[in-house]
């Protein structure tokens, strides 16, 4: 076994998702090194626990995986790593998460176990559903906030959740949109695919892009939001989160390169530099306007 395989086997550039987790406490602004350690700590558990479900869902997928053109590299789908082996680190992984959080906090082991069990679904079942797939993706990132909403004394605003599952829906399209176009040059995908086509995920991705922006800005005016963080001008912030949607949608639409939204966030520097500057100008209004 090859050291490489196994890091491509754990998919560690996937936890830029796992980032949800903080931001419960990026928008309390409540940065105390107390916080800061419980919400790092939520953040490697629930990576384990994320790295446990690639793997399963890598392994229910090996015959699928050899004939797409990307995923055929994976690990499981190559045999650079035994199933045997692979079925080992997923329960090594899982029970060690779950073990911890049981016994250092009640409420995050219960968002993992929820999360644990929810894609265990996916794995087995859900994933072929239409519709009900991306669903179920885009409930796991609201459960990244519960995870760290739960290791904290902060309470999830109704926005934050909102917000959160309508982004991970609008991504969620956009990869199922480079599987429908692999299908359309005759390459073999998922089995769902047939339940999408691009006139679907086109009118959808726009759809999902209008109502997150206006959900957004919503947000910055509420009376809830500019009376906890004492700030009338957060609607300024909408400049970088509309910015942000258009350079997705052209990545999408004009480049056609939708296929990982994390290696996407990764790799553009537009999209990053737009990420950076939106919490800087959040940060700053905050706290100096």
């Amino acid at each position: 076994m090859k050291f490489k395989s196994l890091i491509i086997l754990l998919r560690p550039h996937q936890y830029v998702k796992n980032l949800f987790v903080f931001a419960p406490l990026i928008f309390s602004f409540n940065f105390t090194l107390h916080n800061l350690e419980n919400s790092f700590l939520a953040f490697i558990l629930f990576s384990m626990v994320a790295s446990s479900i690639y793997i399963l869902n890598d392994y229910m997928d090996i015959e699928e995986d050899k004939k797409h053109p990307t995923k055929k590299f994976r690990p499981l789908a190559n045999e650079s790593i035994s199933q045997k082996l692979a079925l080992y680190i997923f329960i090594v992984l899982a029970l060690n998460a779950l073990s911890i959080a049981f016994f250092l906090n009640t409420h995050l082991f219960l968002v993992l176990i929820i999360y644990f069990i929810l894609n265990i679904a996916y794995s087995v079942k859900l994933k072929h559903l239409p519709i009900v797939d991306i669903f179920i993706i885009s409930i796991g990132f609201v459960l990244r906030l519960f995870a760290g909403s739960s290791v904290l004394d902060v309470t999830l605003s109704m926005w934050i959740i909102i917000m959160t599952f309508l982004l991970a829906l609008f991504l969620s399209l956009a990869k199922r949109r480079d599987d429908v176009l692999l299908s359309l040059k005759g390459q073999e995908t998922r089995k769902n695919i047939d339940g999408y086509n691009l006139e679907f995920i086109n009118t959808t991705m726009t759809l999902m892009a209008g109502v997150i922006i206006v959900s957004y800005i919503l947000y910055t005016v509420s009376d809830n939001v500019t009376n906890r963080l004492n700030s009338n001008f957060l609607y300024l912030t909408s400049f970088f989160v509309i910015l942000g949607i258009f350079r997705y949608m052209q990545i999408t639409f004009v480049e056609e390169n939708s296929g990982s939204p994390t290696k996407i966030v990764l790799k553009d520097k537009f999209l990053q530099v737009t990420i950076i500057l939106w919490l800087i100008s959040f940060i700053g209004i905050v706290k100096y306007l």
